[in-house]
């Protein structure tokens, strides 16, 4: 009952995830991503442990197959989780566990993965990945929220999504962004507008905290 991308800027560097579900509170729970090192997406029977895990294996630089492999090897419920991880370098890797409830897919593209469960149609991941890589000229928040709404357009879950997370990191040991959308009747619209107020506002949130004298 989610569906969610994560990847990688080739320009810039960040890294990030997106996602959105018919569940609550699934940006504290789905999408992990730190600077530097690259972002993890723990669904399905969600275990924020493998986030957290994925995180720190990736920070030693472990490229994302290998991430996913110790993931796995370590886990004895891991039928039950779905997974991506994109590593600092852009490149991916996705596990589907076998009692992961079907429609289950994945897709993997340049500098980007998507997954999705109990999904409309299985090319929900394939969709939300080529609207990825279409848009390598814009600002990695505003491409993985593209690949949501593409791939709400191409089929979504089975049940209405209610929430929604857009997640980003760059240079520093924050989020350059955190949005979260909870229990809403459009998640994805109002992750949107979220997303369009505050992009003008990025450079100076991480100015003010590095260097509030230069804001007058």
């Amino acid at each position: 009952m989610t569906f969610s991308l994560v990847g990688r800027c080739r320009r810039t560097g960040m890294t990030g995830a997106a996602v959105t579900t018919s569940s609550i509170n699934v940006g504290a729970r789905c999408p992990y991503a730190r600077a530097g090192a690259g972002a993890v997406l723990t669904q399905y029977r969600t275990d924020q442990r493998l986030g957290l895990r994925g995180l720190a294996l990736l920070e030693q630089g472990l490229p994302a197959p290998e991430v996913i492999r110790t993931l796995a090897g370590g886990d004895p419920d891991i039928d039950w989780r779905q997974l991506a991880v994109v590593d600092r370098n852009g490149t991916t890797g996705v596990f589907n566990g076998s009692r992961v409830a079907p429609v289950r897919a994945a897709a993997e593209g340049a500098q980007c993965c998507a997954i999705g469960n109990i999904l409309r149609s299985e090319r929900v991941p394939s969709a939300m990945v080529a609207a990825f890589e279409s848009a390598a000229d814009s600002h990695l928040a505003e491409r993985l929220l593209l690949a949501l709404e593409a791939g709400q357009a191409a089929g979504g879950e089975q049940r209405q999504i209610k929430s929604a997370a857009l997640l980003v990191v760059a240079e520093q040991a924050f989020p350059l962004v955190d949005l979260r959308v909870e229990f809403d009747r459009s998640p994805l619209r109002q992750l949107r507008f979220l997303w369009e107020i505050y992009a003008p506002q990025t450079d100076h949130y991480v100015r003010q905290a590095l260097d509030p004298a230069s804001l007058g």
